[in-house]
């Protein structure tokens, strides 16, 4: 059954990484998955979270602590945890003087790290879960850029599709079950929190 899937995954790889490859794809794929990796990006990144910790009110700011904590949470249990578990070579390594799939169309370097999950995922679609969240009228554009994203890592020949549905789901999972203790916090923790300053104020005058 392994074996079966295995080979459903490497068909739509080779068909989305080498098919479906064009001088347009060839020329985009590899900045799209590398968009975070470019100082102009980067600081469009950095006033973006900045805005919303000034202008943002408190859902913005909520949205700007809670990011860093996500990112943080999502990107160790990815790059720490998961994939020295796995163990699963990407597609573009070479094992034992062979590459692992024939003829991949690699776009990009392909790194020494393992295959899953896909960590550009994992993130991608934990930010993209945080935000459509608390801004659920723009769900459609943070859902869809995460999913480009993570398409981009099988496109540049890195990545199995596998890899990025799995790094989509566990990514989306980190956030979730963090937003869900943020909101159990706040449904409990914060309420005891305001109730002891009201007394020590009351108590104090």
């Amino acid at each position: 059954m392994s074996e079966f899937l295995y080979t459903i995954d490497v068909a739509v790889f080779t068909f989305i990484n080498a098919t479906l490859s064009n001088p347009v794809g060839d020329f985009l794929w590899p900045y799209i998955t590398d968009y975070d990796k470019y100082l102009p990006a980067r600081i469009v990144l950095v006033l973006v979270w900045i805005l919303l910790l000034i202008k943002g009110g408190k859902r913005g700011r909520t949205a700007a602590l809670l990011l860093v904590l996500i990112i943080v949470c999502a990107d160790q249990l990815s790059s720490f945890v998961i994939k020295p578990l796995v163990q699963r070579p990407r597609p573009c390594h070479v094992v034992d003087g062979v590459q692992v799939v024939q003829n991949v169309h690699l776009l990009v370097h392909c790194g020494g790290g393992k295959a899953f999950p896909s960590s550009h995922a994992v993130n991608n679609f934990a930010v993209a879960t945080l935000f459509a969240f608390f801004y659920r009228k723009w769900l459609w554009a943070f859902m869809s850029w995460a999913a480009l994203v993570a398409l981009s890592r099988v496109a540049v020949g890195v990545h199995y599709p596998s890899d990025i549905l799995g790094g989509a789901i566990i990514g989306a999972g980190v956030a979730g079950v963090i937003l869900w203790l943020w909101h159990i916090a706040g449904q409990t923790i914060l309420p005891r929190l305001r109730l002891i300053r009201e007394e020590a104020i009351e108590h104090g005058g």
